[in-house]
């Protein structure tokens, strides 16, 4: 049944229309992606659904028990918002469901045969059931800690960052689960593990999706549907992100049949449109019959074992080679090396060469340290231990602040500085500039506009072009996907598969990592750095295999654990009440603790201020920031050991 059913709408904005004529259904269950082109009116349908811009015509039909909304690009808070509030602030309406049902479950228990208490609840069940809402505060910890804010948990959301908030406003819709959830690039400022856990929701918990992604991994594993928009058309698929290539292919090879069709009956014309789509190849999981073939299966391992072995053999004889060492010349070279920022290990013991062509992906968690290698190779930052040379070469940086363009030029001037209308590309050829930003989709009244003013993706494409324009031998890249249309990503794509030199870049967007690294540098976390030469994708699989093994350990021991624990809250019960010291221990420590919290931050913004830390000595402030972090540790164990005491002689 259509709970969303649009006919015939229309959008245009001046002489540009956005959408002609566009028919679209949405049904319980399914998860709809959004692709198309920037610019192309992605954003607009989304806000004609939420009401939020009217259409110029056609009817729009929603069911009106349906509630549809949105995660915002910049999600807006009451001031003074903890964290955690604004999750809760989502969730009004579902735990005050909860606490009707508990309050209606004992009232029925003394009169049971009250039909219309009777209705009253099962009305509730059936609400509670559709959102799962009936562990919320278990599962908002589990959120916190997913979308790394448990330690912003009681802060002020307003001093986060707007990637932060982001999470903030994504973890409340998807706990609040409405009935239609709206995504505008939902795994932006996300790292690949908090976009595997939205990934799981989503799926899990059966959601009624509509969202925009450039991510084709998240396409692939939570679409059931893509609409294309293009052209203020909508062409609609069946199936993930490798359906909709398999389909768009078909579709190709029907044009092109058409197309040659046409050429036989027409012989003076000869020309055709090839276009290939290649299905990606998903890895095979292994099934296990039983937890132990499991762990035996995953510690021993052998397939990853022999591939790493070949990979490895590989290049031990490419390094022994000394033709192949003459003709790829070495570009950077670090042994055992290490790096601390703050009182945080960066990089450990990290040995590793970097030859040219050699093509790199830095992956790893939000945080962990892969920006701050960039910066090692860009000579921006000096490593604390080891080795770090480099070659004579020249290095192009491409990051998401978009340093190389100037706002105040046209797009024109910004290639064509010296006047002309040609640029030089840095595979020698030489274009029109017009012909050459056709490629990166920009058409040609484009050329006079002035660079501020244009739309962030807009921006990032220009500076891909200006990237490409110039020559170097290594081109180190911080994201280049992020806020990159689909189309856009193909170009990108295309041009750095082309690229002769090296190639060092971060990302979180699987997809594009397995089609261009040829090797991981993996962040571990706690400075492990690791190289491999896996497919980051089989990567991330055998890494969920350890993590499965490691969960059963622990769960194994702490049932071993079981009856000790039991012994110690057997021994907490007899307590008759708190001794004079532990009360008084509980009355001061929140202040305390507070106190020492205001020292770390004071320490932490001395450690970001050259300034202030240069002044002291870092040494110095480390020691002093390992010594209050150790005290308010300790303070805050006895606090919660005090408090877990007051819950045991209170039950």
């Amino acid at each position: 049944m259509a709970i969303i059913d649009i006919q015939k709408i229309s959008k245009q904005y001046d002489i540009k229309v956005i959408l002609k004529d566009v028919d679209f259904t949405l049904e319980v269950g399914q998860r709809v992606a959004i692709i198309g082109q920037n610019g192309q009116g992605k954003s607009t349908f989304m806000k004609i659904l939420t009401g939020e811009t009217e259409a110029d015509s056609g009817e729009i039909a929603v069911d009106k028990s349906v509630k549809i909304e949105m995660l915002e690009q910049q999600p807006k808070f009451k001031a003074g918002t903890t964290v955690r509030e604004a999750i809760e602030e989502q969730l009004i309406e579902l735990k005050s469901a909860q606490r009707e049902y508990d309050a209606l479950s004992l009232q029925i228990a003394e009169d049971y045969e009250n039909e219309e208490l009777l209705q009253r609840q099962s009305t509730l069940s059936i609400f509670l059931d559709h959102h799962n809402a009936w562990d919320l505060d278990n599962k908002i910890q589990r959120v916190l800690q997913e979308f790394m804010l448990k330690e912003y948990e009681f802060k002020d959301v307003s001093l986060l960052s707007g990637g932060e908030q982001r999470r903030v406003g994504l973890a409340g819709l998807i706990l609040k689960k409405p009935d239609v959830l709206l995504l505008d690039e939902p795994t932006n400022h996300l790292d690949v593990y908090m976009v595997e856990f939205l990934e799981e929701i989503l799926l899990k918990e059966k959601f009624t999706l509509i969202f925009i992604s450039h991510d084709r991994y998240f396409l692939d594993n939570i679409a059931t549907n893509i609409v294309e928009i293009e052209n203020g058309a909508m062409s609609k698929f069946k199936g993930g992100y490798k359906d909709y290539l398999a389909q768009k292919e078909q579709m190709m090879l029907n044009m092109q049949r058409d197309h040659e069709n046409l050429v036989r009956k027409l012989r003076d014309e000869a020309w055709w449109m090839q276009h290939g789509v290649t299905a990606r190849r998903k890895r095979n999981e292994l099934r296990k019959n039983n937890y132990f073939q499991l762990k035996e299966d995953v510690k021993k391992n052998p397939a990853k074992i022999q591939r790493m072995k070949l990979e490895i053999d590989r290049e031990r004889k490419s390094f022994n080679s000394s033709d192949t060492v003459n003709k790829k010349k070495m570009l950077f070279e670090l042994d055992n090396v290490y790096l601390t920022l703050g009182n945080k290990p960066i990089i450990k013991d990290f040995t590793t060469r970097i030859l040219q062509k050699d093509t790199i992906a830095i992956v790893g968690p939000n945080g962990s340290g892969k920006s701050t290698i960039l910066k090692i190779f860009l000579e921006r930052i000096k490593i604390d231990k080891g080795s770090f040379k480099k070659g004579d070469f020249k290095v192009g940086y491409f990051d998401q602040h978009r340093e190389m363009l100037n706002e105040d030029q046209t797009i024109m001037h910004q290639f064509c500085p010296n006047g002309g209308d040609r640029v030089e590309l840095n595979d020698g050829r030489s274009m029109h500039v017009f012909g050459y930003l056709k490629n990166f989709l920009f058409p040609k009244e484009y050329l006079d506009k002035k660079v501020g003013v244009l739309s962030g993706g807009e921006k990032n494409r220009i500076a891909l072009a200006l990237l490409f324009t110039k020559k170097f031998d290594v081109l180190i890249m911080d994201e280049p996907t992020n806020d990159l249309d689909i189309p856009t990503i193909n170009i990108l794509e295309e041009y750095l598969q082309n690229f002769q030199g090296a190639l060092i870049f971060v990302s979180h967007d699987r997809y594009f990592v397995d089609k261009i690294a040829k090797k991981l540098f993996i962040f571990k976390g706690d400075g492990l750095l690791e190289e491999s030469f896996q497919k980051y994708s089989e990567y991330l699989e055998d890494e969920k295999d350890v993590k499965y093994v490691e969960l059963m350990e622990k769960e194994e021991q702490v049932n071993q654990k079981k009856p000790a624990t039991q012994q110690i809250i057997e021994i907490q019960k007899k307590k008759v009440k708190l001794t004079y010291q532990e009360q008084r221990d509980y009355e001061k420590l929140p202040d305390e603790i507070e106190a020492l919290e205001l020292e770390i931050k004071q320490i932490n913004d001395c450690l970001s201020n050259p300034k202030c830390y240069e002044e002291k000595g870092i040494v110095a402030i480390s020691k002093e920031l390992d010594k209050i972090t150790k005290l308010y540790d300790e303070k805050v164990e006895r606090y919660l050991l005090i408090e877990e005491m007051i819950i045991t002689l209170q039950g």
